[in-house]
């Protein structure tokens, strides 16, 4: 695995920090607001087979975020402008949490063929009519972990057993986080209905105790797209590539081919 760094200018410089292992196929694996070790294992799975591009995004574990990176959609034409540079096409994009938005978003601004496949797993991102949103930042973190995992009582860790350092790391997570997700809260009211323009294969992968975000709201996100198909994975919360590894990559590697 080799730790890359790529200064890019979508319509601002930006220097992308990713993790660039295996051969084959090319798959961009992006992680949500807990975290680039939350899609870790889903990488090394995936570099079994095929060239993983890993990144770190901007604002998370001290990498840069220009100050004038404040949208979603800033993220998705930066990762856009990555593949193309890496001079990557037919790319299988996979993206957790916040990571399944930027996936979506970037498969809705797509022009030049670079996204082949498009993987969300328990996905922010739209308006649901009908699917009200948890207040993440609102929530102690045991209501997190009881909101995020099927298991709390394995998952959850203490705050309180952080050293200064990891909890700085945290803190400023958080923050990049609210930046890009907070207003509107969670989604971009538009991208929903684009989603039907998305030609190119979509797997909503969702975990059925997810209370963040809920199987219904996953539903509803896989039949927006124009090729969209929706799959269950039992015992597992929002992040079931870690709860529920073996099922997850099940059911990306049968997608994936």
């Amino acid at each position: 695995m080799t730790q890359t760094h790529r200064v890019i200018t979508p319509s601002f410089e930006i220097d992308l920090a990713f993790d660039d292992s295996g051969d084959g196929p090319a798959a961009l694996v992006l992680h949500g607001g807990g975290g680039p070790f939350t899609v870790a294992g889903l990488g090394a799975h995936l570099a079994e087979s095929r060239r993983v591009i890993l990144p770190t995004l901007p604002g998370w574990n001290s990498a840069p975020r220009p100050e004038a990176l404040t949208r979603v959609d800033d993220l998705a034409d930066s990762y856009l402008a990555l593949l193309a540079d890496l001079g990557l096409s037919d790319v299988l994009v996979l993206g957790s949490s916040l990571g399944g938005w930027i996936a979506s978003a970037m498969a809705v601004r797509d022009t030049a063929g670079l996204v082949g496949r498009v993987v969300v797993i328990d996905g922010a991102g739209v308006k649901v009519e009908g699917q009200r949103f948890v207040d993440f930042f609102s929530l102690t973190p045991r209501q997190i972990a009881e909101h995020s995992w099927h298991d709390a009582d394995r998952f959850y860790v203490d705050p309180a057993t952080f050293s200064p350092e990891q909890a700085a790391v945290q803190r400023a997570n958080m923050q990049t986080m609210g930046l890009l997700a907070g207003d509107p809260y969670m989604h971009d009211p538009s991208l929903l209905a684009k989603l039907g323009a998305v030609t190119v294969p979509a797997l909503v992968l969702w975990g059925e105790s997810d209370r963040v975000f809920t199987p219904e709201y996953g539903r509803a996100y896989a039949a927006a797209f124009g090729d969209g198909r929706f799959e269950l994975v039992a015992e597992a919360g929002h992040l079931p590539q870690l709860e529920q590894p073996a099922a997850t990559f099940a059911a990306v590697d049968a997608f994936a081919r």
